[in-house]
């Protein structure tokens, strides 16, 4: 389980083979693209600070949780900071685990917290010149931590 806050160019097939494993028999990724509108005005780039000394912690306190609740095998965070033009991948999430159900809820419970806890913050820059910081705690519930789990059964018969 690793966090890497990077200023770099995230490259999801690296990171994917930092991954890979002869046990897991799933991997599931999330990539978090930045997009050229938010809320009706054509964003030209993002600008994301994050708290450098804070974000690890919280960030395998996450994995940590994650790796707990849903048996994985491994698991990464890596997201940027520093200008990010449009298309770039602000944040990428990937996890292993020896079932693909764990692996979709995992990717989803570790980017909605993230997005909830880590203390990281984003600026949009828009084409008009003006910008304005953006709220991250968008993943649609409370606290992701409480997040409902599906009962999946782990042995498939096809």
């Amino acid at each position: 389980m690793k966090f890497t806050l990077t200023d770099q160019i995230i490259d999801p097939c690296r990171l994917r083979k930092t991954l890979c494993s002869r046990t897991a028999g799933a991997y599931c990724s999330y990539e978090g693209w930045v997009r050229d509108h938010n809320q009706g005005k054509c964003v030209s780039a993002l600008h994301y600070h994050g708290y450098s000394q804070l974000a690890p912690t919280i960030a395998q306190k996450i994995l940590s949780e994650a790796t707990e609740k849903f048996d994985l095998e491994d698991a990464a965070i890596v997201h940027r900071f520093g200008e990010l033009k449009t298309e770039d991948i602000a944040v990428w999430v990937g996890v292993t685990a020896h079932h693909r159900d764990a692996t979709f809820l995992a990717c989803r419970y570790i980017i909605d917290n993230v997005k909830y806890r880590l203390p990281i913050w984003k600026k949009e820059l828009y084409r008009d010149g003006s910008s304005a910081w953006i709220e991250n705690h968008q993943c649609d519930c409370a606290d992701p931590r409480n997040l409902e789990l599906p009962d999946i059964p782990h042995t498939h018969h096809y």
